[in-house]
């Protein structure tokens, strides 16, 4: 077997020019473009990467990006008055604060000061319990571009489906549950602490890898013909981008596969982009279904 290609670039990409269909008639009706505020803190060259990707896709589709780049030694009560300014600006429909923040700083006070309807990256506390709820708001990026890539790929019903999820975190694997669980999933959450992981992959008809590292999840335990979602993203010495699996001998057992780099990353930026465009329009958090 040798799995078929679950391809981020290509439904990225029709997602942007959706989004970019919709600024652009935004704007024939004498309304501006959505603006997003990008806050880098530090020069950490990953977050710089990552910043200037978003940036850059915002310029894409009209979306107007504002850079707040910042000192590494940026005191947190002026990153939190900036943030409140920001919220309290009406012509700044969406924050992004770029993560990691130096060790000086609470992440989680940051994140908790945006507020709810600009909350573009979807971790507010508000926005998770609207998910958990069923009934969603802003959503994390990554957990929702999993879902809109199943849907690109024609897996437009996952109900009944065993979905594994290897990895907790706050940004991706909780909220990764939560999505599949709206997505009438039966679902387990692998974390740390779980025994016997070889036996919860086993039984993933849908298998999501978003524990941060590499070769945690041994191929020989995927489920032939299960679709695997690989979050995950590593740098090696040679400069070769991988995810948290081995993507050649993964694909020789499943149906699905999402490549590293070109599978869940575009997809993520694209959320970012349709989260942007939501949160500009009036009444959003109230509005999305």
């Amino acid at each position: 077997m040798t799995a078929h290609i679950l391809d981020g670039k290509a439904a990225s990409a029709q997602i942007r020019e959706t989004i970019a269909a919709a600024v652009q008639h935004r704007q024939q009706q004498g309304k501006r473009a959505p603006n997003l505020a990008v806050i880098l803190v530090g020069n950490d060259p990953a977050s710089q990467v990552y910043v200037n990707a978003k940036r850059k896709a915002c310029q894409e589709v009209g979306i107007q990006s504002l850079a707040y780049d910042l000192p590494i030694n940026m005191p947190q009560t002026e990153l939190l008055a900036l943030i409140k300014t920001l919220g309290l600006d009406d012509q700044t429909d969406g924050i992004l604060v770029q993560l990691p923040l130096p060790e000086h700083i609470d992440t989680d006070l940051i994140l908790d000061q945006i507020p709810v309807h600009k909350d573009v990256d979807g971790f507010h506390p508000y926005n998770l319990g609207r998910l958990a709820q069923r009934r969603p708001g802003l959503r994390c990026c990554t957990p929702y571009g999993v879902i809109q890539l199943l849907q690109y790929a024609g897996m437009t019903d996952l109900s009944g489906m065993h979905a594994v999820v290897v990895g907790a975190s706050n940004h991706v694997g909780r909220p990764m549950g939560l999505e599949l669980l709206l997505a009438k999933c039966t679902v387990t959450i692998a974390h740390r602490f779980t025994k016997n992981l070889d036996q919860h992959v086993k039984q993933a008809d849908l298998l999501i890898a978003a524990v941060g590292k590499r070769d945690i999840i041994n191929s020989e335990w995927i489920k032939p013909g299960a679709i695997v979602v690989d979050i995950g993203i590593h740098r090696l010495p040679n400069g070769q981008l991988k995810g948290d699996l081995d993507f050649e001998t993964a694909s020789q057992r499943a149906a699905w596969i999402t490549p590293v780099p070109g599978g869940i990353g575009p997809m993520t930026i694209a959320m970012l982009l349709k989260n942007t465009l939501l949160a500009a329009e009036s009444g959003v958090v109230n509005s999305i279904g």
